[in-house]
């Protein structure tokens, strides 16, 4: 059976739409390549190309005659104009042959042309000379080995362009012809196309009107040109099915959780940065304690040992769940810098007081210094900062070389600007920044992404930005700089982006060793490549070989003639530390307990592969033994799932299904440490009133587990059985009762004890016993006594029994285990068969208690009937309560077996009882179960039952996704129902500056004012009578100040998540001068519009140099020291899209903000990351 292509249905789609290995060269081809071979071959369309991919000129166009066409036995000719070379590739081999066909009509179904060699490898040409399913001749390249005798050697493959001439062999003006290109391999075999010409054309009187026949006298020829390109990759025109990135390239890639490239090519990045990795390996996390506070370390610690030794793909999901990211941050397209900076800043953490404490500073920082120096005079303000990368401008440079020197390029500073030196008055400078040191291992940030000002929007810059592989950065250094060693750095990774600012794919192309080549790692699939695939076409900028043609974008689906992949991060490795920073990590280098876990974790994981593939030879079986019944409390024999308490739990059995009863019995009886002769096995059947009861004992000990299985209990899932162990005689045999002889009307029933005590509210498995079915239900007391080892009252007339009115010594009621909801009291006078008692029925005893034990249980909350106490049992739900407001007291979470039943009232009063609260103070709200956290709180409703709050019947989807097991709970500060006529207004309370921020919620009235919110926030800050008047209320959004709030402002109108801080009026605001102006201020993290911490208002002084207003902000700030020094200050306009106007000392804050609406900006590192939308969601806790 000939193979059938499987890139049929790659051939008909566009190049966006195939699988994305189909490379730009392949997807520019005008004509189609289609899988042929089989008989079963269908296809339903046209993909013929019947002119060839070359440009028409008209003579409107041009003075010059267009060149003739070729004759088809031209066959240099041919070539040169039909299969031309593709750019980039370099050819192996190239040959052409022709087959001359004769007697067509009388060809069979399948034909195969003569063998010919191309390159060392046998070809030929498949014909479907009356279609492979379609009304045209069908034609294909056929690799020549599938003779039979032949076969192609162990990996074979070969990457052709071939072109099929088919013309008339008395006349080669006359033909016609399609051009592909395919990676042949021994699955993909054969490949051309099903619609090469149509058949009745072919055979037509004239073709073309050409005046003869393509096909003439049955006779035709078919030349087949064969170009064979090199390989340099590995992966030319792949289509990866069945690829193997760990067998091609020897390293594996990561898989992508929905939108986690950009962060995959992160990582990547930094495995391959060998002294990285080994410096995390140095971590500590070899106790349970240490991957508690380091976990995110430790996650990173697994996976980068994942990728060093895994075989397949390995998962970021433990890493980004050790961040603390939730599912909406995987489908988020996160900043790369701002992440990798997080990243570096909590394993620099991790690394304190350990062997590799200031590695990561020693490998990736710098240091620059910002500068001021006066031309004339003899004096400089600098100050030197660290930097971890570096932001490089694409936009208006073409190269790595001009954006350096558009970052260190100098301002003059004269005439109108000229800067004021201490000492020296106004004075010409120069005005820049300088680097004094670069890293070992240099992070560039290309600005791919700026934002536009006539469109409003951020928006990606594709022009083309070359960047080289070597490059010297000395130029770039300050003339004080240490040179000693060469500052000549190597390109290690090009991270790149492919697609605009709203949709794409982030990918990398890496250089893991100092001599290697270059690899693309693209998510979980990891090829070698060339040096142009890694630099050049990352560069950005026109596509080339298109003449201007515009290509879609695979990922936005717009047509543009610019690139969409460019690269945004560059990764240099210093060249006279290469060694030093790719060194072979080894085993040695990885901590011994790390390997070890993922060891046994992958063993793990091997055994449960290997039990789902094996899962249809076993058979699960669940085992309930007498001892499974004693421990257990409730309806029926026991519980199936773990909620009973492992000692009461049946264990699950994986059993063979060829293996017979008798040996599984004998596996029962080892661990049970008992002789096999003194086990039973019973098969356990579901009733109708949804218990599960023993039915019949399996008597074939030969009969394999599936045949009993089948037999006895196909319907369930699940193969129950109980364990009975027999009593023993004298002489050690197992004794068993004689069971449903044919001819006894008298038979045995086993039946199942259980014990109510009500003085220690227990309901207990006793025992099982075997009694007849005439015999009497008072029959049963002696039974009783003797599992109980009660003293035997067969001396008294009712022998003890009851009906549950009349008491007889030794006073005991008993009834029957129907159902949940159907306890019934039994008749001592009855009998068995008069009762409906059959095998494996359960029967309860209980003490009849006298009115002394009767009042004494039930003050103390208990039940004396087991008919309350099986009631009790089947509504009872244990609840786990959780303060609302986080403490560290693992007492203020506890859990409590209450009622279903009972009403909102009575859940407050076991609550109340347990904390030792008034019960009108508590506050209950129901938890979501996604998260974690608290929803709205619970209304209370007297006719609400505990299983309507935590189960709600009726709702929408706010009460769908909600916890039945768990409330959040509060202790208010007055009843339920006066805090019901409040509300809770939160407000931040700022002090020491604005370094501390302390939150309350206070609780004011619903139509209160903001005089009341100080009132309350002074009782629950405790803040002295003197110091509350001196504090005003701010209202702030989006981390800038809206207004000051006076006290007689309502909080009506006021939104529940409106931000209010407080804070105590500066004294140079209480007695300001009358030339002070007042100017509002908030932080920033680089870009204006990324605010954070609190914002406050900044007296101006007229005239003051800035000098004097920086100590002035780091006095009203309460920063200070090296954090202060690291702030730069800018003055923004909020009226217009303008740059933020960065400040220096010589500048003065009066003559720059003199707009009323002007803000002054601290732009500086936000370290308390919040949680929010896109561009402010990366954290890692």
């Amino acid at each position: 059976m000939d193979a059938v292509s499987t890139g049929l249905d790659n051939g008909a789609k566009e190049p966006e739409e195939g699988n994305r290995a189909m490379t730009d060269l392949k997807a520019q081809l005008g004509d189609v390549q289609i899988g042929g071979g089989g008989d079963m071959l269908i296809d339903d369309y046209d993909v013929v190309d019947e002119k060839p991919d070359f440009a028409i000129i008209t003579p409107e166009e041009s003075s010059e005659e267009p060149e003739p066409d070729p004759l088809a036995d031209d066959y240099e000719a041919i070539r040169k104009r039909f299969l031309p070379e593709l750019p980039d590739l370099e050819i192996y081999s190239e040959g052409e042959h022709t087959w001359h066909i004769e007697d067509w009509r009388n060809l069979p179904k399948k034909a195969r042309g003569p063998v010919f060699e191309v390159a060392g490898h046998p070809w030929r040409v498949l014909l479907f000379p009356f279609g492979n399913n379609a009304d045209f001749a069908s034609f294909y390249l056929e690799q020549g080995y599938e003779d039979g005798v032949e076969k192609p050697p162990e990996g074979w493959y070969a990457c052709a362009q071939f072109t099929l001439v088919l013309w008339n062999k008395q006349d080669p003006s006359i033909y016609t012809l399609h051009t592909a290109n395919h990676r042949f391999n021994t699955e993909e075999n054969d490949w051309g196309f099903t619609r090469f010409a149509e058949l009745r054309k072919l055979f037509a009187p004239s073709w073309e009107d050409k005046g003869r026949p393509m096909v003439e006298n049955d006779a035709v020829n078919v030349t087949t040109y064969v170009r064979i390109y090199k390989d340099p990759t590995g992966v030319l025109w792949h289509n990866f099915l069945n690829y193997n990135s760990k067998k091609e390239t020897g390293m594996v890639g990561l898989k992508n959780q929905g939108a986690t490239c950009y962060l995959n090519s992160l990582l990547q990045s930094l495995y391959f940065t060998n002294a990285f990795r080994k410096a995390v390996y140095q971590i500590p996390t070899d106790k349970d304690s240490d991957r508690k506070t380091s976990n995110s370390a430790w996650a990173l610690q697994r996976l980068f040992y994942s990728l060093q030794s895994n075989e397949d793909a390995v998962s970021t999901q433990e890493l980004t769940a050790s961040f603390g990211w939730e599912t909406r941050h995987i489908f988020e397209q996160q900043d790369v810098q701002e992440l990798s900076r997080i990243l570096m800043e909590r394993m620099e953490e991790r690394m304190k007081g350990t062997a590799a404490e200031n590695t990561l500073a020693k490998m990736f920082v710098g240091k620059m210094k910002t500068y001021i120096s006066c031309i004339n005079v003899d004096y400089e303000s600098s100050r030197i900062e660290d930097f971890w990368d570096i932001q490089l401008n694409v936009s208006g440079n073409k190269n790595l070389d001009e954006s350096f020197k558009d970052y260190i390029q100098v301002e003059t500073m004269d005439g109108e600007n000229k800067y004021f030196a201490e000492g020296y008055g106004l004075q010409d400078a120069k005005k820049g920044v300088i680097f004094e040191s670069f890293p070992q291992v240099l992070h560039l940030q290309l600005k791919r992404f700026e934002y536009d000002i006539n469109r409003d929007a951020m928006m990606k810059v594709n022009d083309r930005y070359e960047f080289p592989e070597t490059f010297d950065a000395s130029p770039y250094l300050s003339n004080t700089a240490d040179k000693s060693e060469p500052y000549i750095y190597q390109l290690h990774g090009v991270l790149v982006h492919s697609g605009d600012f709203n949709a794409g794919h982030y990918y990398a192309f890496l250089k893991p060793t100092a001599e290697g080549q270059f690899y693309k790692f693209d998510d979980d699939r990891v090829t070698r490549a060339t040096m142009k695939e890694a630099l050049e076409e990352n560069f950005g900028g026109d596509y080339a070989n298109t003449n201007g043609a515009a290509v879609r974008n695979p990922y936005t689906r717009s047509l543009s003639t610019k690139r969409s992949m460019s690269a945004y991060m560059l990764v240099y490795i210093r060249q006279s530390r290469v060694q030093s920073i790719l060194h072979d990590v080894g085993e040695d280098d990885t901590p011994p307990h790390l390997a070890k876990q993922l060891k046994e974790e992958k063993a793990v994981a091997e055994r449960r592969r290997k039990e789902r593939d094996e899962q249809h030879l076993y058979l699960s079986v669940g085992v309930v033994t007498e001892n499974n019944f004693q421990a257990y409390q409730g309806f029926d024999l026991t519980m199936w799932d773990d909620s009973a308490g492992p000692e009461a739990t049946p264990k699950m059995h994986r059993v063979l299904r060829t293996s017979t009863i008798g040996d599984f019995t004998k596996a029962l009886a080892e661990t049970m440490q008992l002789p096999p002769e003194q086990l039973r096995l019973w098969v356990m059947v579901n009733r109708q009133n949804k218990t599960v009861r023993p039915d019949t004992p399996i008597a074939e000990s030969d009969m394999t587990i599936d045949e009993a299985y089948t037999k006895y209990s196909a319907r369930d899932k699940t193969f129950r059985i109980w364990v009975e162990q027999a009593s023993q005689s004298e002489d050690g045999n197992a004794v068993w009762p004689e069971y449903q002889a044919t001819n006894n009307s008298n038979p045995p029933i086993l039946l199942f004890l259980k014990y109510f005590d009500a003085e220690a509210q227990s309901l207990r498995g006793v025992g099982h016993v075997y009694i007849k079915k005439q015999a009497r239900v008072a029959d049963l007391l002696p039974m009783i006594e003797k599992l109980m080892g009660w003293p035997s009252s067969s001396s008294h007339p009712n022998h003890g029994l009851t009906n549950g009115n009349t008491v007889s010594p030794p006073n005991l009621v008993l009834y029957e285990e129907i159902k949940h909801s159907m306890i019934e009291p039994m008749k001592p006078k009855q009998t068995m068969f008069q009762s409906e008692i059959q095998d494996g029925d359960i029967i309860c005893f209980q003490k009849q208690l006298t009115e002394q034990e009767i009042a004494a249980i039930s003050q103390a909350g208990g039940y004396v009937d087991a008919r309350e106490f099986y009631d009790y049992l089947l509504n009872k739900k244990t609840v786990i309560f959780s303060p609302k407001i986080g403490t560290d007291d693992e007492k203020d979470m506890f859990k409590l077996d209450l009622n279903k039943k009972m009403s909102y009232d009575q859940l407050a009063a076991k609550v109340a009882e347990h904390l030792k609260v008034d019960p009108t103070h508590l506050r209950f709200s129901t938890v979501n179960s996604t998260t974690g956290k608290a929803k709205l709180p619970i209304k209370k409703n007297v006719n609400q039952t505990l299983y309507q709050i935590l189960s709600p019947q009726f709702g929408t989807y706010a009460n769908s996704n909600q916890r039945d097991d768990a409330l959040y709970y509060e202790v208010l500060d007055m009843s339920l129902s006066e805090w019901e006529t409040k509300r809770t207004m939160k407000v931040t309370l700022v002090t020491e500056g604005v370094t501390k921020e302390e939150i309350f919620d206070v609780m004011i009235p619903k139509n209160g004012t903001i005089g009341d919110l100080k009132i309350g926030l002074q009782k629950k800050a405790k803040i002295d009578d003197e110091i509350i008047r001196k504090i005003r209320i701010i209202e702030s959004s989006s981390g800038k100040i809206c207004r000051e709030l006076p006290p007689e402002q309502s909080v009506t109108a006021m939104s529940d998540f409106v931000n209010l801080y407080a804070e105590v009026i500066p004294e140079e605001e209480r007695n300001p001068e009358d030339s002070d102006t007042i100017i509002n201020c908030y932080h920033f993290d680089k870009e204006p519009n990324k605010p954070h911490s609190v914002p406050f208002k900044f007296i101006v002084k007229q005239g003051e140099l800035f000098p004097e207003t920086k100590k002035r902000l780091s006095a009203r700030t309460g920063i200070k020291g090296k954090q202060f020094d690291k702030i730069k200050f800018a003055v923004i306009q909020r009226s217009i899209y303008a740059k933020p106007h960065y400040l220096n000392d010589d500048d003065i804050l009066s003559d720059i903000a003199t707009s009323a609406d002007d803000l002054l900006g601290l732009d500086h590192v936000n370290r308390t990351r919040p949680l929010g939308g896109k561009g402010d969601s990366i954290f890692i806790r």
